[in-house]
């Protein structure tokens, strides 16, 4: 047996191919939009990609199923499970619990595994030459290292009322079943720590079922109601393009053929290419974009969360241009793509001088531990951070607004003040105050060293709950 684990961290998003090597079969699982990853690793290993198949409706990227069938021919394998609606809209070969898959000396049974999602199901791999007995279960959503999927997305970020509690009745059950399953049997999971699919996913790459029955919390609750009120406790705010991505998903992504390359753009033909209702996304590091961009400039950072705040801050409908080094280009380029950003029109290189061409840089104001601290009063403090955050401690007076949910809550902040967004660290409140800015809002600063720095400067922090 071949094995090889793909994993991508923006998304903390693991896929895996698997290939037989007497026949030179294989199978993706789970695969990601940028394909090419999987070709390379079929024909260093001389593979076939004849299988292709994914675990569940995903909610936080964009399918590469359909991508990889137009340009290997491989059959695509999807659940037929959880009922009318929570079919697959585009060609598949239908699976329900109890299904097989064959690729050529491998087997991968099928588990029915509701609760993070109605259709979800569950892979058991048997290597048939080594052993009649299975070895590995593909658990997708449904069981990670040190934590479970979470039942709330559907209801959250979907909109589909009344699936939280139900799925989490779904997950119990599912939950009781998997413990039945040999201890010795590795888990290998969709996600790894980071992702928003749940809330306490560990940091390794597997696991088995023996450790997971020590070690996760899911298994050590017996009762059903305490489970329920356990696993919707705490999770993290959905990000907004979940339901995009469900959507797409379900209905079958668009086939793109190739990775898209963004022309480079020069200043001179900046002003043409704005008034025509782009977007610009400055990567720089939010100091650097502190003191100098193309004004409306959204600050998202050229980090391992880029992916995620563009789907939290950026709208579909919208052409975007990336302000980045040029040798960033095919990665950013593949981190939009993967949440289904393919409108990219171009980009500029982060050393050109706007000023040379006429275009005058916005600033974004910055601010000091000390400086809000002596004049606290003259401020509406935002804490862009998520609720769970917010709630074990926050700089008196803030008031939580998740940088993601701005957009929805614009109306509520207090124009009369200076405002002063902040976070943990500075950089989630660059994104944020670099969209109000963008919004038109004049006096807005940036905490830049974040609550950290107010709590090492030795300055006070309240607990009492106040959110918009």
């Amino acid at each position: 047996m071949i094995f090889k684990r793909v994993y991508e961290k923006g998304l903390a998003h693991a896929s895996y191919i698997i290939g037989c090597q007497a026949t030179k079969e294989a199978i993706v699982i789970d695969p990601k939009r940028d394909v090419d990853t999987y070709l390379e690793i079929a024909e260093g290993e001389k593979l076939n990609i004849t299988h292709i198949t994914e675990t569940h409706i995903h909610a936080d990227f964009l399918s590469g199923s359909r991508e990889l069938a137009a340009v290997t021919g491989a059959k695509i394998y999807l659940s037929d499970e959880g009922g009318k609606d929570w079919q697959y809209q585009f060609d598949h070969i239908g699976l329900k619990d109890g299904s097989e898959i064959k690729i050529g000396n491998l087997l991968l049974k099928v588990l029915h595994t509701p609760g993070h999602t109605p259709e979800h199901i569950s892979f058991l791999l048997t290597d048939t030459p080594s052993s009649s007995e299975p070895s590995m279960i593909f658990t997708g959503d449904f069981v990670f290292v040190g934590d479970v999927g979470r039942p709330d997305l559907l209801e959250k970020a979907a909109g589909i009322e009344g699936t939280m509690i139900a799925g989490a009745k779904q997950m119990y059950h599912s939950l009781e079943k998997f413990k039945l399953l040999p201890d010795y049997i590795q888990i290998w999971p969709a996600h790894g720590a980071g992702s928003a699919c749940g809330k306490a996913l560990g940091a390794v790459p597997n696991s088995t079922i023996g450790y997971e029955k020590l070690s996760n919390w899911a298994f050590k609750i017996d009762d059903e109601e305490e489970f329920i009120k356990q696993l919707l406790d705490g999770q993290p705010e959905p990000p907004k393009y979940f339901a995009e991505m469900k959507k797409q998903n379900k209905l079958g992504p668009k086939i793109l053929g190739t990775i898209p390359n963004p022309p480079k753009f020069s200043n001179d033909v900046l002003e043409k290419v704005i008034n025509n209702g782009h977007k610009i996304i400055d990567t720089r590091d939010k100091i650097s974009f502190a003191g100098g961009h193309f004004p409306g400039s959204l600050n998202i950072q050229d980090n391992n969360s880029f992916s995620t705040w563009a789907g939290w801050m950026l709208n579909y409908d919208q052409p975007l241009i990336l302000v980045a080094p040029d040798e960033r280009i095919n990665q950013l380029t593949r981190a939009l793509i993967r949440i289904g950003f393919d409108n990219i029109s171009a980009y500029l290189n982060e050393n050109n001088d706007l000023n040379t061409h006429g275009f005058k840089n916005s600033t974004l104001k910055l601010i000091t531990a000390k400086e809000l601290k002596n004049s606290l009063s003259e401020y509406q403090i935002i804490d862009v951070r998520g609720y769970s955050e917010y709630k074990i401690s926050r700089i008196p007076g803030a008031i939580n607004i998740h940088a993601g949910e701005l957009e929805k809550k614009l109306a509520k902040l207090d124009t009369n003040k200076k405002i002063v967004v902040h976070c943990e660290s500075g950089d989630r409140s660059s994104i944020a105050s670099s969209f109000l800015a963008g919004n038109g809002l004049t006096e807005v600063y940036n905490l830049t060293c974040g609550i950290n720095g107010w709590v090492e400067a030795g300055y006070p922090v309240e607990k009492e709950n106040i959110s918009l």
